[in-house]
């Protein structure tokens, strides 16, 4: 089945905006939210997005008004909402009619989760558990949720499939909140008839859209490894920090299953096709990720090569915590949903790139100002930062 009305929470975000991309490609229309605390919006130039014919007055953010450019098909709406507003998401389910939910918006910084966990028990959990109240009382029970394996905490064999234990081992509130959001979505399900709902635990996200208009864009320091080896690329700093050499691996780096951002896209959208034609009940739970893994060193590698692009690094010690080996059985994926990930880690390398290389500065990219004499004074004046790079609104990132 295609078709069909799909509220997608988080949607600004990395993941939920590439997401959307797929869905609105596959016929279905969109109905996102977002609080954009992580997202730009540029007031200036952005018309304001309708629904029918009435103007929520609230500006689409530049990810999602590039995924419309790309697609050619607008959203059906977007409103800048926080998930724990209760009473303007019951409205907004109140004014539609959804098949479906995925649910993206959360917290995510491993390292700030332990800084502040209240705010993420209280934005993940206690979002998740408000949002489906909501369903309950508008009669939609199809959720797709957005897990991760952190939920696995240290692995107990590899690779891990969906049977590994859970929860015994999170090593931080971030990975904790995901485990409990399962274990609420598992008792919900065994407790009311009636419900379908797909965990998909993410190994490791990067990559961006082939066409480099949309990608990754952390805000402040980038927690995780292509962002931030973009970011260097760019000379927007100056060398990757490279977490220990002392691993039990082949090159003494850390290993990790890496998966592109798109055949994640991909599987959330064949996941949400399965669950609406073969009216799946009860709780199920995938892994998505590419079923093998690759060391820090095979990324940076990767990237040269396929992009010509130089990154400088520091080996530096080793993070507390922090794991040999880990990536995804993912044959449960293949068999159910009959996906698998078809893009190669220089397929993730050069579309980060071109993404990167295009915007400089992320979505507050506006254009390139040719230097002078392939110069620059490093001083910033009306928007335009020492790199050469014009930023929407005269941000600075």
């Amino acid at each position: 089945m295609t078709g069909g009305v799909v509220f997608v929470t988080g949607a600004a975000g990395y993941v939920g905006s590439h997401c959307v991309l797929e869905l609105l490609k596959s016929g279905y229309d969109v109905v996102g939210v977002d609080n954009c605390s992580n997202a730009v919006i540029d007031d200036e130039t952005n018309g304001l997005v309708t629904n029918g014919n009435k103007q929520t007055g609230h500006p689409l953010p530049e990810s999602l008004r590039r995924v419309e450019q790309i697609v050619g098909k607008k959203l059906k709406s977007f409103y800048k909402v926080d998930i724990c507003d209760e009473k303007t998401i019951d409205g907004i389910f109140a004014a539609n009619k959804f098949d479906a939910v995925i649910h993206f918006a959360a917290l995510k910084a491993v390292g700030e989760s332990c800084q502040i966990p209240l705010a993420y028990y209280r934005n993940n959990v206690g979002g998740t558990v408000t949002l489906l109240d909501i369903m309950k009382r508008n009669g939609v029970k199809k959720f797709i949720f957005s897990s991760s394996a952190t939920v696995y905490g240290t692995a107990e064999y590899l690779p891990i499939d969906e049977k590994h234990p859970t929860g015994r081992n999170c090593t931080n509130p971030y990975g904790k909140t995901k485990y409990f959001i399962e274990e609420v979505l598992k008792d919900l399900s065994v407790s009311e008839k009636g419900w379908s709902i797909a965990s998909l635990r993410y190994f490791n996200p990067v990559g961006a859209h082939e066409s480099g208009e949309i990608g990754e864009d952390p805000q402040g320091v980038p927690n995780n490894l292509m962002p931030y080896l973009c970011q260097v690329a760019v000379q927007r700093r100056p060398y990757l920090n490279v977490f220990g050499n002392d691993f039990k691996t082949t090159d003494g780096t850390g290993v990790r299953d890496y998966i592109h951002i798109m055949d994640l896209a991909r599987g959330h959208v064949v996941t949400l096709s399965k669950m609406l034609e073969q009216n799946w009940n009860g709780w199920h739970v995938f892994n998505l990720g590419a079923g093998r893994g690759y060391s820090v060193l095979d990324v940076i590698h990767a990237f040269e090569e396929s992009t010509g692009a130089r990154v400088p690094y520091k080996i530096v010690d080793r993070r507390l915590g922090d794991i040999d080996e880990l990536w995804a059985d993912v044959q449960k994926a293949n068999d159910k949903l009959n996906w698998k990930a078809e893009l190669t880690l220089k397929d993730m390398c050069a579309h980060s790139w071109k993404w990167q290389s295009k915007n400089p500065m992320g979505y507050q990219t506006c254009e390139v100002i040719p230097k002078k004499n392939g110069t620059s004074n490093g001083q910033s004046t009306n928007g335009i930062n020492g790199n050469g790079i014009k930023t929407l609104n005269g941000n600075k990132n």
